[in-house]
């Protein structure tokens, strides 16, 4: 695939996500629409799992294809809201990530979800 079908194709799918997401947390960021494996651009997955992770400026609800590439995200939110924004997502029938990583831009993050 072309660079340029993969961008194509990744942001309609990531534009999607980002508006579930929207609707569940009132504001929702489009991040990748592109993802790069064995040296070649894909877009990011059709389907759509929820996680929330913990970054330096603090607790992100994101919805992620099932290879843990970001494709729309919360702000940055306090522990408490992110986790809210979760369930909502989870009662809507959007399934938990079950990776233990996020890729997002140019960072890993371990999902924070289930810690205590």
């Amino acid at each position: 695939m072309q660079y340029f079908q993969a961008v194509k194709i990744g942001k309609e799918r990531a534009s999607k996500a980002q508006m579930i997401l929207f609707d569940l947390a009132g504001f929702a960021m489009l991040t990748l629409t592109t993802k790069k494996k064995d040296g070649k651009f894909l877009p990011v997955g059709e389907k759509v799992y929820v996680a929330v992770i913990h970054t330096a400026d603090g607790y992100v609800t994101i919805l992620v294809d099932e290879d843990g590439y970001t494709k729309a995200q919360s702000k940055v939110l306090e522990k408490n809201e992110a986790m809210k924004i979760f369930k909502k997502a989870i009662d809507s029938g959007i399934l938990e990530y079950s990776g233990k990583q996020i890729e997002i831009w140019t960072e890993s993050y371990p999902v924070v979800q289930n810690e205590n």
